[in-house]
């Protein structure tokens, strides 16, 4: 167990730094890891309403809620009525957040972080990865 237990502190210490990191980069753009991880799952889908937006990230709604908020009063971000449904919002990119190099920056940062690891072993550690997810949400059904 000493192992497990070194492999999810060591985890947990990779997600702080990863965060500093990103956020202390991202700040001059005016955004942080949260605000710049849902503009750029945005620029793929456009037009898309805030609540498949949140499945699409994987948070509740209220978390993306107050990240769109930000996000729009920083003028990245525009909600307009969706089509067909007036009760619905739809969310798109304003000129600001698609010219801002958020989403360049992004696969920037994200091909350096990776930057000197072979396939073979950035294919192990994910599967590793997506049995701890799967683990998590057994647990969370029990």
């Amino acid at each position: 167990m000493p192992q497990a237990s070194h492999f999810l502190e060591t985890l947990l210490h990779l997600m702080r730094l990863l965060r500093r990191s990103y956020d202390a980069r991202a700040e001059a753009m005016g955004l942080t890891l949260s605000r710049a991880r849902a503009l750029t799952t945005l620029s793929r889908m456009d037009g898309t309403t805030q609540a498949d937006l949140a499945a699409a990230l994987e948070i509740e709604a209220p978390t993306l809620k107050r990240q769109i908020d930000a996000l729009e009063r920083a003028g990245f971000v525009e909600r307009r009525p969706a089509e067909g449904d007036g009760r619905k919002n739809a969310l798109f990119l304003t000129a600001r957040g698609r010219d801002s190099g958020i989403v360049d920056f992004t696969r920037r940062m994200r091909a350096d972080l990776v930057a000197g690891i072979p396939e073979g072993d950035l294919a192990v550690a994910h599967s590793v990865l997506d049995r701890i997810a799967a683990n998590i949400a057994r647990l969370d059904r029990e």
